[in-house]
């Protein structure tokens, strides 16, 4: 047989063998457009797939999650006086154990939650929280970045290792990689335990996926207080030309020991260390109830796809959605449209500005479909926003790491924060409401007069939603 016949076999070999093999192992969608690259440039095709196609991480890794969630569940046992329970019959009512079975975490009363919607205020106040620490510091982010920002928290945690404070810096390989290779040898100098989280290199197979990160974005100090939102430890411009707007909440009670166990997992994940994690009094002065929920590639669900999608069934009255990145899966699409031909007021507030062009051009595909159910679609002008949360009626507000795309409900460890707080929610969409002022309505016929390569380019784009 001649070279260009073996050849010819290969070729075909590899389409039938990916028809029969790839969609047993992922998701139509994502079957969908690996099926097409493969069928398109089967030799390139294979091996990406083969390191790429199906978000597995190594059995440790699952091992230890789901020890690490034994453990939660077990410790909160006893802890039933901090537990919150919603009365009659609103929406709550199903989220409550919704997120408890899907993350591990009870809702909790007794917490008081901080909106900080200001970047650089926001991080004079984690750098004061870090200055005031008198036990320990344990910081949890997927990007920390070698300028201002970075210098500022590695002198703040080198301050705080000197007065005998337990400091700990858990940060993503890939993110952090700036941060880690500047600051890891001048931290650990200093007394604080530095790692970082899925490393690649000739440790991949250890950890997972080569693309999987975890993307929260978590600070615990003491007993006294933690963030949890979108903002990393960088310069609000760490992507020129995008100045970043976040939101971050500073939250304290119960909850702080909640974002601890999150870290004390993740750290368990990465080292096989178990930290010890204490549980956080109901605050006198605020009573706050909320519920975290943490998810990611080692958990059995969709735990953050599934969450955004049944509080966007749940809202009966104004549904408000903020995301930097929006390229949903097919029940995120449906549940969306569902809400807005139900009567609910649904409003997607997106950036103008993107700093990752071929999700851009994807979301975009999605406009039409859903200006046809009545969803409304804002463009953010001023900065890249980069903020990711939602509110549902007057009742519930969800803030963390969590973009509406699949990487986040899929590949992405990621931690969001449910508050059922009239009054949050109230805050919130007060800072909705400054977006909107600043942002551009897209009309159906404005949309319509774009011209047919920006339809072609974003048709092409959406093929490929499941490699984002």
């Amino acid at each position: 047989m001649s070279l260009g016949s073996w050849l010819l076999a290969l070729d075909w070999g590899i389409r039938l063998a990916a028809l029969w093999w790839i969609p047993s192992r992922t998701s139509p969608a994502a079957a969908r457009s690996w099926l097409l690259l493969v069928g398109f440039v089967p030799l390139l095709g294979l091996p990406l797939y083969l390191l790429f196609g199906h978000p597995w991480l190594s059995r440790e890794r699952v091992r230890r999650q789901r020890l690490a969630s034994q453990v939660i569940r077990e410790e909160q046992a006893p802890l039933q006086a901090l537990r919150w329970t919603p009365q009659g019959q609103d929406a709550d009512t199903e989220m409550v154990p919704l997120l408890e079975t899907l993350g591990d975490f009870m809702a909790t009363h007794g917490n008081a939650v901080e909106l900080l919607d200001d970047y650089a205020g926001s991080l004079r106040r984690l750098l004061d929280d870090i200055d005031g620490a008198r036990e320990r510091v344990h910081l949890l982010y997927y990007l920390m970045f070698d300028d201002t920002v970075g210098e500022a928290v590695t002198d703040a945690l080198c301050r705080a290792a000197a007065r005998g404070v337990t400091c700990r810096l858990l940060l993503d390989a890939v993110g952090a990689k700036r941060g880690l290779r500047r600051y890891r040898k001048r931290l650990r100098a200093a007394g604080v335990e530095v790692h970082d989280m899925l490393p690649g290199g000739l440790r991949w197979r250890r950890s997972g996926r080569m693309d999987l990160r975890n993307h929260r974005k978590i600070a615990v100090i003491d007993n006294s207080a933690a963030y949890v939102g979108s903002q990393n430890l960088a310069d609000p411009e760490f992507v020129p030309g995008h100045p970043n707007r976040e939101l971050v909440a500073r939250v304290q009670g119960p909850v702080v020991a909640h974002l601890e166990a999150v870290f004390a997992s993740d750290w368990y994940i990465e080292t096989g260390d178990r930290l010890d994690v204490f549980p956080t009094s109901p605050l006198q002065h605020a009573d706050s109830a909320v519920q975290l929920l943490p998810s990611g590639p080692a958990y059995p669900f969709a735990n953050a796809r599934d969450t955004v999608c049944a509080l966007a069934h749940l809202a009966r009255r104004k549904l408000v959605l903020v995301t930097p990145y929006f390229v949903p899966d097919d029940a995120t699409l449906s549940a969306l449209r569902i809400a807005a031909l139900s009567g609910v007021d649904v409003q997607l507030i997106l950036s103008a500005s993107n700093n990752q062009r071929w999700t851009a051009w994807a979301q975009e595909s999605y406009y039409r479909e859903l200006l046809d159910a009545g969803v409304k679609i804002a463009l953010y002008r001023p900065h890249f926003l980069h903020a990711k949360h939602l509110s549902v009626d007057d009742e519930m507000a969800l803030i963390g790491s969590i973009n509406l795309d699949i990487r986040s409900f899929a590949l992405n460890a990621e931690i969001g924060l449910l508050c059922y707080d009239r009054e949050v929610v109230a805050r919130m969409r007060e800072i909705e409401a400054d977006y909107l002022a600043d942002a551009e309505q897209v009309t159906t016929e404005r949309w319509e007069t774009r011209p047919a390569w920006r339809r072609s380019r974003e048709g092409l784009a959406r093929l490929a939603d499941s490699f984002m």
